[in-house]
């Protein structure tokens, strides 16, 4: 009839993978949860924090991609999630601190996050471009208006038809929207 030791393999199968998913889903937990910290971070002007946070997320990433191990079945949404989060976060240090942002190979992740993780970043962009200026600091709008205008003409060339990217990427044409408008009105002040 049935091959009772075959399905008491495929059950310890099933439980293995069962209990990577479970700490791959604890470990993208971590990386989300250090990357949107390091955001706040930044807002506040607390570098020294941020940077420790994203290191960590790092060590977790390394961590939770050598459990995947290339097993394409436990690269699930959170998964992605995170690393968008991390690329994020790591863009926004970045462009803070030098007003550029690292390649995806700097990164190690894979092309589409980066490009999803890159369209988020003008979000935290554009919020920082209206506290600066309800600081008085008019000139940081103007630089990051300038460099989300040019993130948006390259994003331009890119064919995202319809899918998660697509909607991201549509998300920076109103982020540069904000922004113009914003330099309107310091413009006409």
């Amino acid at each position: 009839m049935l091959d009772k030791k075959y399905f008491e393999s495929l059950r310890k199968k099933t439980e293995e993978f069962d209990g990577k998913r479970e700490e791959v889903i604890k470990l993208a937990r971590v990386i989300l949860k250090n990357s949107k910290k390091a955001i706040f971070a930044l807002h506040r002007n607390d570098n020294k924090d941020s940077r420790k946070l994203l290191d960590e997320a790092k060590k977790v990433i390394k961590q939770m991609e050598g459990l995947i191990d290339n097993n394409h079945d436990l690269m699930m949404g959170l998964h992605g999630e995170a690393l968008e989060e991390y690329v994020e976060a790591e863009c926004f240090y970045s462009f803070l601190q030098a007003k550029k942002i690292p390649s995806h190979e700097t990164l190690e992740v894979p092309i589409e996050i980066y490009l999803q993780g890159l369209c988020d970043l003008t979000g935290e962009l554009t919020r920082k471009a209206v506290n600066d200026v309800i600081n008085g600091n008019n000139k940081s709008v103007i630089e990051i208006k300038e460099f989300i205008s040019a993130l948006y003409e390259e994003l331009l060339q890119f064919d995202f038809r319809n899918s998660p990217l697509r909607r991201k990427y549509d998300a920076v044409k109103y982020s540069l929207e904000k922004l113009e408008d914003l330099s309107l009105k310091i413009k006409l002040k």
